[in-house]
């Protein structure tokens, strides 16, 4: 129970959230952003309460101008169905949350306007987080969904082209139907900056991958499958061809015929501890 109460210690609001929030007192419309805050609040901490669940490592909750994110240290290494739990944990929330105001407009306790404004917003962030674009939930299940089929980094990479391609279609919803939205074109922007900065670090993302599959529990492995490489490549190429949830015997060939075998273990080891980043497959093949 502990650690569920814990989480509301890691809640954060973002500077520009603060400001707002005056604005919108001044301005009258803090109702608004108050039934904004609520429905964003509870969408967060539908990921958190089920990522800690799993016993994740949370470091964040922080409420943006604009929405949410639940910022977890977990890369790419935990079950498929613990991520699709912790993913889908936040969209969830929106059918007990649109239940509870249907009851409280029921007693007289909202009026049948603020009713109506709730589930407007409800529906809206709903929708929104469920689009194919990065680092929204519906970013995250694409990502889940090509790394079921393909190896880790090119998972990544077909996620962000999936993204952009979506992102640009938003963009030109927003032109062509609400060009005068300053709140969807801040929206914009967050997602632009975002994809941006998931693709800069895109090489970052694929060692931490590595990194806490070589440190990590390994309760993610579901199957055995083999990788053939050739003597001569060198180890994060080979590495590159790693999937989530499987274990990778590394064959080894030389000269078109089957030369050795090694554990991808070896080659983790040999990358992180030993610091033998340059290092070729036939190398470890010689040292061990």
């Amino acid at each position: 129970m502990i650690k569920y109460a814990s989480l509301f210690t890691k809640i954060h609001i973002h500077p520009l959230l603060w400001a707002m929030m005056a604005v919108s007192a001044a301005t009258a419309q803090f109702k608004t952003l108050a039934i904004l805050l609520v429905i964003v609040l509870v969408h967060e901490l539908g990921h958190a309460v089920c990522a800690a669940y799993f016993s994740w490592r949370i470091k964040s909750i922080m409420l943006l101008p604009f929405g949410g994110a639940a910022e977890m240290e977990e890369h790419g290494n935990r079950p498929v169905k613990e991520e699709l739990a912790v993913i889908l944990a936040g969209p969830l929330q929106h059918l007990p949350m649109q239940g509870a105001a249907l009851l409280a407009q029921f007693y007289g306790i909202i009026t049948p306007e603020s009713y109506a404004l709730f589930t407007f917003y409800n529906l809206s962030i709903l929708l929104f987080n469920l689009l194919p674009i990065w680092p929204l939930d519906g970013g995250k299940l694409m990502f889940i969904l090509f790394s079921l089929y393909k190896p880790f980094p090119s998972a990544h990479k077909w996620m962000m082209v999936f993204s952009a391609c979506a992102l640009l279609v938003y963009k030109g919803a927003v032109l062509a139907f609400f060009p005068f939205q300053l709140n969807l074109w801040m929206i914009t922007v967050f997602l632009c900056y975002s994809l941006f900065m998931e693709y800069k670090q895109r090489h970052f993302i694929h060692l931490r991958f590595l990194m806490d599959r070589y440190y990590g529990s390994g309760k993610a492995i579901q199957k055995l499958v083999p990788i053939k490489a050739e003597s001569g490549e060198d180890l994060l190429s080979v590495m590159a061809r790693f999937k989530r949830g499987c274990k990778h015997p590394i064959i080894v060939y030389r000269g078109g015929a089957k030369w050795s075998e090694l554990d991808e273990n070896e080659l983790l080891h040999a990358f992180f501890s030993e610091k033998r980043t340059n290092s070729k497959v036939e190398e470890l093949v010689y040292a061990y």
